[in-house]
């Protein structure tokens, strides 16, 4: 018997849907766009548009230079 998948839309991009911008002050919104290791989600995960997926790639990287967000996981 042959199953089909059904193919789920993309997800609409959180930044687009709300009208706003990243900002690397918000590091609690940013590390929503990083793994367990500190390493960032890609876009097909996180559901980010091509514009808006480079805009955190930028704010997370001014974060981790003023050490808002650390650019290792941390030890506990």
């Amino acid at each position: 018997m042959l199953i089909k998948k059904r193919f789920q839309g993309r997800k609409p991009c959180r930044f687009c849907a709300d009208k706003f911008e990243p900002d690397y002050k918000d590091f609690r919104l940013l590390q929503n766009f990083l793994t367990e290791h500190s390493k960032l989600v890609p876009r097909r995960i996180s559901g980010n548009c091509a514009f808006h997926q480079r805009q955190v790639t930028r704010e997370v990287k001014r974060a981790r230079t003023l050490a808002l967000v650390s650019f290792t996981p941390s030890r506990e």
